[in-house]
């Protein structure tokens, strides 16, 4: 599969990136959310790993923004994130609209337990 992270935090986005690539997954990173809509329209992403806070925008503003363009509207986004009480999870998910959620400091196993969630893209021949 094929990732964007999007991540302020290099160390955060280097272990995320580590475990991905351990596992023979692509992964491209994003410094903030400044270049990340444009990466994003011309990337071929599976999912986006999204960081909730950010200096520019946070993530919740920033998912809303990919929800609301028809372009990026389907993509599956995960949060990756150190704010990991129960409601600031659900509050990701149900509210932002995640599709799912990943605390951190991420593990090989938190990592393979949300890959195991991505559904598969359709091949078109």
């Amino acid at each position: 599969m094929h990732f964007l992270i999007i991540d302020d935090s290099s160390v955060d986005a280097h272990a995320l990136t580590s475990i991905l690539e351990a596992v023979g997954h692509k992964v491209d990173r994003c410094d903030g959310t400044k270049e990340a809509m444009q990466t994003i329209e011309d990337g071929d992403y599976d999912a986006v790993f999204l960081d909730v806070v950010m200096p520019e925008q946070d993530g919740y503003k920033f998912l809303r923004a990919v929800r609301m363009n028809p372009k990026t509207a389907d993509l599956y986004v995960l949060f990756c994130s150190s704010k990991k009480t129960p409601l600031e999870m659900n509050y990701g998910i149900q509210r932002a609209g995640a599709n799912d959620y990943l605390p951190k400091p991420v593990s090989r196993e938190s990592v393979e337990e949300v890959l195991a969630k991505i559904p598969a893209k359709a091949t078109v021949n």
